[in-house]
């Protein structure tokens, strides 16, 4: 599976979700679960590999404070949670805020989000471990780790590697330079008085 491949797999399960009922964020990973199950185990390992390497390219500090003022606040898991969601918006919001995060102002679910005081916008754990999901439903075993421990093989022996760069760390508490970072997601998410 190349890139196009994958975001071909997230565009479809945004459609199949458009019109489920219920939560959004949940459609979209059962949507997504049963396109995988689909496919073969071969795919998953290499859709998840695909996801890994989107996940880990919006690993930033930039990326972190958006997720920060989207979410009111933003944990390490939570981050994994709020770039997976980015992911699951699909390929054109996800390559428009790896360029420039502050995009996401412009997003409707963020919009929403800002108007109604909901801090879960973009942020979809499920979506983290849907390849696990759809392996282990064609693999006809209870989640086991068998998943991890195939994609490990596939994926060959990890080498000692420098963390990625996350680019310049700054401070999410401080207003002025969120704004100054992030002016359209701060003008959403800070009152006046932060």
């Amino acid at each position: 599976m190349n890139l196009d491949e994958f975001w071909a797999v997230i565009e479809g399960a945004r459609t199949d979700a458009a019109s489920a009922p219920g939560d959004p964020a949940q459609a979209f990973t059962s949507a997504l679960v049963e396109r995988l199950a689909a496919m073969s185990k071969q795919t998953i390992l290499e859709y998840q590999q695909c996801f890994d390497q989107l996940h880990g390219a919006i690993h930033r500090w930039d990326m972190w404070a958006a997720g920060y003022l989207i979410g009111g606040g933003c944990s390490d898991d939570a981050f994994m949670d709020f770039r997976a969601g980015l992911i699951a918006q699909g390929r054109d919001w996800y390559d428009r805020a790896a360029t420039t995060p502050d995009v996401l102002a412009e997003n409707p679910d963020v919009i929403a989000a800002a108007a109604e005081g909901d801090d879960e916008a973009l942020f979809n754990e499920t979506v983290n471990y849907a390849a696990s999901y759809a392996y282990e439903r064609i693999s006809g075993k209870e989640p086991d780790g068998s998943f991890y421990d195939d994609y490990a093989r596939f994926c060959g022996p990890r080498t000692d590697r420098e963390p990625a760069d996350m680019g310049e760390d700054f401070d999410f508490d401080d207003a002025s330079e969120m704004h100054a970072r992030l002016p359209r997601l701060a003008r959403l998410f800070l009152t006046h008085d932060d």
